[in-house]
């Protein structure tokens, strides 16, 4: 994690020299004493959370003699966003160790309601708290609600399950998100009218469902030459997505916009390259998806791809850890260090 501290031993000399002040000037502001500039002290409190700094953290952990065991829910497949998401919990090892914190991640098929109900209820009474990538379902309402009523804390991620009583979510607004999309494919079409393709992972995961019904708004009241074609559903795989998008191609020659609303990006990229090479006189289709990972940072680059809707991974990671932390120490979430931004990434503005 570039932006934060990962060493067991962070200290307040640390955050002095990221800050560029004296140690007397962060003890200052840590106790709010008078006598140091705003601009300073917005300095030290940016490395303070930019780091989920607490004094002496790691020693009042120890003497409470508390450990502590969280959960991570993840979507079984090679998903690259969910595999960066795991990757930046692995790298906050040595930041969880400090804490007295262990984190496990369970793999499982989140677009089964009845096997993702069963994957939660599996966890009750072994872990503090879970974070879930979850399915809006009758079942997995009730599986997160018998975890928060035998008093385990709940974290939704990436996907919400609003109606549930889990304590937080993480993640970004996904109506937002989906009316950029909206935005961009219409913009980016130029004028043309013609169909647009949506294919998604289910519109059971309430982020897919969300995106949508952005998409689906900015559409209907900005751009009447387009015609939103009924969603495709590929469960967040390469090959169920390229077929279908194919198949889809083959019979609406006049498709100009593509939005991939989740994963799959692979074999869509594929359906649509195949019938650029079969059609070398059609105007190119605009496609925008999600997700800045090795695979759309090349689409972007080659020109396949034309935006992608960014979340921060590491962000959402670490925001998960802190957030159940808060939670088990009772302790106040700070929601705008919390909070999951939006970013617009092409290929003049990679990361």
């Amino acid at each position: 994690m570039a932006d934060t501290l990962t060493a067991s031993a962070l200290t307040l000399k640390d955050i002095a020299r990221q800050a560029g002040v004296s140690l007397a000037t962060v003890d200052r502001v840590l106790h709010n004493r008078p006598g140091v500039r705003p601009d300073t002290v917005r300095r030290v409190r940016e490395a303070i959370e930019r780091n989920a700094f607490q004094p002496h953290v790691a020693a009042a952990e120890l003497a409470r003699g508390r450990a502590r065991r969280f959960a991570f829910v993840m979507p079984s497949g090679p998903n690259p966003f969910m595999q960066q998401i795991e990757a930046y919990l692995g790298e906050m090892s040595a930041w969880l160790a400090a804490r007295r914190l262990g984190v496990e991640t369970i793999a499982t098929d989140v677009f089964d309601p009845s096997v993702l109900a069963a994957s939660l209820t599996a966890l009750a009474d072994d872990y503090d708290g879970v974070a879930v990538v979850a399915l809006d379902h009758p079942r997995v309402r009730a599986a997160i609600d018998d975890l928060v009523d035998a008093g385990t804390k709940v974290v939704t991620l990436v996907s919400d399950v609003p109606s549930s009583r889990r304590h937080h979510y993480v993640g970004i607004d996904n109506i937002a998100a989906g009316r950029t999309a909206g935005a961009l494919v219409g913009r980016l079409a130029g004028g043309r009218s013609g169909k647009v393709a949506i294919v998604a992972g289910s519109q059971g995961l309430r982020d897919h469902a969300e995106r949508i019904f952005g998409f689906n708004q900015v559409m209907a009241a900005e751009f009447p030459g387009l015609s939103v074609l009924p969603v495709l559903e590929g469960r967040d795989e390469d090959e169920r997505s390229g077929q279908l998008l194919t198949r889809l191609l083959g019979r609406h020659v006049d498709i100009v916009g593509l939005y991939n609303v989740g994963a799959g990006t692979q074999g869509v990229a594929k359906a649509l390259s195949d019938r650029a090479s079969s059609d070398a006189g059609r105007d190119k289709v605009v496609f925008v998806g999600h997700d800045v990972t090795a695979l759309t940072r090349r689409l972007l680059l080659q020109g396949v791809m034309d935006a992608a809707i960014s979340q921060n991974p590491g962000h959402e990671a670490r925001a998960a850890v802190r957030v159940l932390l808060a939670l088990a120490r009772g302790e106040p979430i700070l929601r705008e260090q919390e909070k999951i931004r939006i970013d617009i990434v092409m290929r003049d503005n990679l990361p």
